[in-house]
C-alpha cells in the first residue's frame, strides 16, 4: 500500500526515473560484432564448441573466453531493504537494479540483479551456490539478520569465488575509514578509546568486529539494542553475534553506558541518541549516527551541546556520508582482476587503508566539481573522500588486488601492480594512459611553467598536481592574498611563496623591468610607455610571454577565459621571434575507439598550402610524442579531384610540398572525412591510396570546419580533449579554451614541461 505522507514532489520525479525512456535501469548489449553470418557462426554454432571445450579443458579459461570474470550477481530475498525492512523479493528488484548500476558506473563491472522468493537462510544459500558457474563474484544483500550470517557462511564455505554481504562488511569498512580518520583529527588511538554501539544487527556486528580488527579492545565495546545492554545472561531478542558482545551481568541503559564514550557507533534508528546522552560522552566525541532515512541524533543536536563533535550519518545532505559505494565497487574489481577466491580480511583493511588515505590527499578537481560549494579539504567535516572521485578506483582496487596476492588467494596474480594501477586509472582518467609518455619526458628536465591566470581554482588545482606528480615548477600570476584564499577554500595545501611563485601584477618587483622590456618590443608599433605600463599592470598573458622571453619561465599557458585569439596575439608580438611563430593550433581528441588529432583549430582561418604542409609536419611530430604512428588526411570536401574547390586546390598543392619533403609517414589527400576514417569506403573510392587503415591526424582546409570537428567530437561523441596545443613557438607558449579542466591543464603542463629535443 503507497504510503500517503510521501511527498508528490518527490514520489513522482522518482517514479518518472525508473519507468522512462524504458522501464528500469539496465539493459544488455552484445560487445561482439553480429552483422553477418560469418559473426552468428562465431557467436554461436559451430564456433562457440571451441570456446567450450576450452573451457572445459580448464575451466579457469571461462575468464578468458566469457564475461564471468567481470560479472557479479546482487542477490536478495528482500527481507531487510534498507529504510523499507522486509518488502518481499519483487519489490525489491529496483534498489538491486540500482546497485547493478552502481557496479558498472563505478568500477565498470557488469552485473545481474537476481531477486529470489527464498526466506529460509540454508535454502537460499543452496540457490546462490549453485550460481557458481554463472559469475565470478557474488554480492549479498538486504538479507535480515540472523539469515544473513548463515547465507554467507554457508556460501563461503562451499563456493570458491568471492561473497560478500556488503550490508555488513560494506558498511564496517566504510566505518573503518571514517573512524580511522576520525580517530587522527581527535587525536585518539583505536586501542585507547570507548566505543558504545546500537543496533546489534548485521551491519553493526560486522563495524564491531572491523574495529576490533584496527585495535579496539574487546573489554572497551558496549553494545545496546531496544532491550538495552547487551550483557552476560540476557535471553530477550539474543543471537549469537551480539552474544559476542556481552558486557557484565547486569542490565543497563544506553544512558548509562554512554557515560565517557570517545565512538559512539548507531545502527538502529531515528531518536536512540539524545543531547543529554551526548553531553556525558569524552571530549572532542566522535558521533556515527548511521541510521537511514533519520539518523539517532542530527548533527546540530550533537553540536550542542559538544561543538567540537566529529560527527558522521548515513544521508547525504550532512557531511561524512558513510556510504557503501565508496567500498563495494572497488573491492569486487580488485578481487575480480586477480581472480581472488574469497574476500578475507587482508582485502579489507587495505580497502580501509585507501580509503582513508585518499581523504587524507589533496581532494580531486573531478569531485570538486561534482560536489560544488562544499569543502573538501581533510578534517572534522571531511573524513572519508565523496563517491564521485575518480582515483577511488586507482588507490583501492589496486590495494585490494596487492593484498589478495599477498594473501595467497589470487588465482591470477598480476605481475605488475603499477601498470595494473595506471590502467585502472585510464578507465576513469581517459587520458591517463595516451598522456604517459608526454609525463615520462617531462620528468627528464624541471622547467618552469607560468600560468597567466593564476587565480583561476582550476590553474591552482593544476600546479598542486604539477608538485604532487612531476618534476616541473609551476609559476602563477595573480594576488598573492586572493590565490591564498581560493587555494584554502578548496582544500589545496599549497600556498604562494611557499609551494611556487608568484608574480603579483600589483606590485612585483620586476614590474619596471617588464614593461620596459614590453616597450622595447613594441616601440615601433604603437606602444609608447604609458600603455606599456597599462599593459603589465593589467594583462596576464602579456605578463607571461614576458616572462618567457626574458627567461623567468620556461613556457607559458593561458587562455582559461578570453578569446583564443587575443591571447595569440600577444604571444606574436612578445615571443614569434627568429624561427618562432605559430604555424597551428592541434587537438587530440581521445575516443573509444583511440586517439584522433583535429587541426587546424584555431590559428589560420583558411591556411595556404604553405600553411598546411607545416601543419601537417607539425602535428606528426606531436603525434609521435604520443607513441602514435601518424596517419595524415588532408580533408576537403572534394574528394581526390572530384570538385574543384578552394579547398581542393589548396590541399592539393600542399601534398605536392609535402611529397617533396619525402616524409617518413603516411598521408593521404585530398579526402572527405568518411573516406579518411572508412579504409573500405577509400579503397572503392581511390583503390591506389598510399595509406592504410583509418586516419588519426585530421587536417582541415578551413578553422571553422576544425574547430567544429573538435567541438561535435568532445560534446556528441564523448570525446576527451588534450590541447590546443600551439605548434611552431618551441613549446613557449600554449593557449587552451575556456572549457578546459583542471586535469586538461595539467596535461598541457606536461606537453609544456617536454623539453623540445623530444618532439620527435
Amino acid at each position: 500500500m503507497v504510503d500517503e505522507t510521501r511527498s508528490d514532489s518527490a514520489r513522482h520525479p522518482a517514479l518518472h526515473y525508473h519507468e522512462f525512456p524504458k522501464p528500469g535501469k539496465l539493459e544488455i548489449r552484445p560487445t561482439k560484432p553480429l552483422a553477418n553470418g560469418r559473426d552468428l557462426s562465431l557467436a554461436y554454432s559451430p564456433g562457440v564448441a571451441e570456446a567450450c571445450l576450452e573451457i572445459k579443458a580448464d575451466p579457469s579459461a571461462a575468464s578468458r573466453y566469457t564475461a564471468r570474470g567481470n560479472l557479479v550477481a546482487v542477490v536478495t530475498n528482500g527481507t531487510a531493504v534498507l529504510g523499507l525492512g522486509n518488502i518481499g523479493a519483487l519489490a525489491s528488484k529496483p534498489v538491486m537494479e540500482g546497485k547493478a548500476v552502481l557496479f558498472k558506473k563505478f568500477a565498470n563491472i557488469d552485473c545481474f540483479d537476481i531477486e529470489l522468493n527464498q526466506p529460509d537462510p540454508v535454502k537460499l544459500a543452496e540457490i546462490v551456490c549453485a550460481l557458481e558457474p554463472s559469475f565470478g563474484a557474488i554480492n549479498l544483500e538486504d538479507i535480515k539478520a540472523p539469515d544473513c550470517f548463515i547465507v554467507e557462511q554457508l556460501c563461503r564455505e562451499r563456493m570458491n569465488i568471492p561473497v560478500f554481504h556488503d550490508d555488513q562488511h560494506g558498511t564496517a569498512i566504510v566505518v573503518g575509514a571514517a573512524a580511522t580518520n576520525a580517530l587522527h583529527v581527535a587525536g585518539k588511538a583505536f586501542d585507547q578509546i570507548k566505543v558504545v554501539s546500537t543496533g546489534g544487527g548485521a551491519a553493526g556486528i560486522a563495524c564491531l568486529n572491523m574495529l576490533l580488527k584496527l585495535g579496539v579492545r574487546r573489554e572497551n565495546v558496549w553494545l545496546c539494542d531496544l532491550a538495552g545492554l547487551v550483557y552476560q545472561g540476557r535471553t530477550d531478542q539474543m543471537t549469537d553475534q551480539k552474544a559476542a558482545y556481552a558486557q557484565g551481568t547486569t542490565p543497563a541503559t544506553l544512558s548509562e553506558v554512554i557515560a565517557g564514550a570517545d565512538l559512539f557507533l548507531g545502527l538502529s534508528g531515528p531518536g536512540v541518541l539524545t543531547p543529554e546522552m551526548v553531553a556525558k560522552m569524552a571530549p572532542r566525541p566522535i558521533v556515527f549516527a548511521l541510521a537511514n532515512p533519520t539518523p539517532e541524533i542530527l548533527p546540530d543536536a550533537v553540536r550542542a551541546v559538544a561543538p567540537d563533535a566529529i560527527i558522521a550519518t548515513g544521508r547525504s545532505d550532512f557531511p561524512n556520508q558513510v556510504n557503501n559505494v565508496l567500498c563495494f565497487p572497488f573491492i569486487f574489481r580488485g578481487a575480480l582482476d586477480v581472480g581472488a577466491t574469497q574476500i578475507n580480511d587482508a582485502m579489507q583493511l587495505a580497502c580501509i587503508d585507501g580509503i582513508a588515505a585518499l581523504a587524507r590527499a589533496t581532494t580531486s578537481a573531478e569531485a570538486a566539481a561534482a560536489y560544488q560549494g562544499e569543502k573538501l579539504t581533510f578534517g572534522a567535516d571531511y573524513l572519508i573522500p565523496k563517491p564521485f572521485d575518480p582515483r577511488l578506483i586507482g588507490v583501492v582496487a589496486s590495494a585490494v588486488a596487492k593484498a589478495a596476492m599477498e594473501s595467497g588467494v589470487a588465482t591470477r596474480p598480476l605481475p605488475d601492480l603499477e601498470i595494473y594501477r595506471q590502467k585502472l586509472n585510464g578507465s576513469v582518467f581517459k587520458s591517463a594512459l595516451i598522456m604517459r609518455p608526454v609525463f615520462e619526458a617531462s620528468r627528464q628536465a624541471d622547467l618552469r611553467i607560468i600560468f597567466a591566470e593564476g587565480e583561476d581554482e582550476r590553474v591552482l588545482r593544476a600546479a598542486n598536481a604539477m608538485l604532487e606528480e612531476t618534476t616541473d615548477k609551476p609559476i602563477l600570476i595573480g594576488r598573492p592574498e586572493v590565490i591564498a584564499i581560493r587555494a584554502e577554500r578548496a582544500g589545496l595545501p599549497i600556498r604562494p611563496d611557499r609551494d611556487f611563485e608568484i608574480v603579483n601584477p600589483e606590485s612585483d618587483h620586476r614590474y619596471r623591468d617588464y614593461w620596459t622590456t614590453y616597450h622595447e618590443l613594441m616601440q615601433r608599433r604603437g606602444v609608447t610607455p604609458d600603455i606599456a605600463r597599462a599593459v603589465l599592470r593589467t594583462n596576464t598573458t602579456a605578463i607571461a610571454g614576458v616572462a618567457v622571453h626574458r627567461g623567468d619561465a620556461d613556457s607559458m599557458i593561458c587562455g582559461t577565459f578570453g578569446e583564443f585569439s587575443w591571447h595569440l596575439r600577444y604571444i606574436r608580438e612578445i615571443l614569434a621571434r627568429g624561427k618562432l611563430r605559430p604555424v597551428g593550433a592541434l587537438s587530440l581528441m581521445i575516443m573509444e575507439d583511440g586517439p584522433l588529432f583535429i587541426a587546424d583549430t584555431h590559428v589560420n582561418a583558411a591556411p595556404t598550402p604553405e600553411q598546411i604542409a607545416e601543419t601537417v609536419i607539425g602535428a606528426v611530430r606531436h603525434a609521435k610524442r604520443f607513441g602514435i604512428a601518424p596517419k595524415v588526411a588532408l580533408c576537403s570536401h572534394s574528394n581526390f579531384g572530384n570538385l574543384d574547390s578552394d579547398s581542393g586546390r589548396r590541399m592539393r598543392a600542399a601534398m605536392e610540398l609535402l611529397d617533396t619533403r619525402e616524409a617518413d609517414f603516411e598521408y593521404e589527400g585530398e579526402m572527405s572525412i568518411d573516406s579518411a576514417l572508412d579504409p573500405d569506403l577509400r579503397h572503392r573510392i581511390f583503390p591506389n591510396s598510399r595509406m592504410s587503415g583509418p586516419a588519426n591526424i585530421l587536417v582541415f582546409a578551413f578553422t571553422d570546419a576544425a574547430n567544429t570537428a573538435r567541438n561535435m567530437l568532445k560534446l556528441k561523441a564523448g570525446g576527451l580533449e588534450v590541447g590546443p596545443i600551439l605548434m611552431g613557438m618551441g613549446n613557449k607558449a600554449h593557449v587552451v579554451t575556456p572549457s578546459i579542466t583542471a586535469r586538461g591543464l595539467l596535461n598541457m603542463s606536461a606537453i609544456a614541461g617536454t623539453p623540445v629535443a623530444h618532439y620527435g
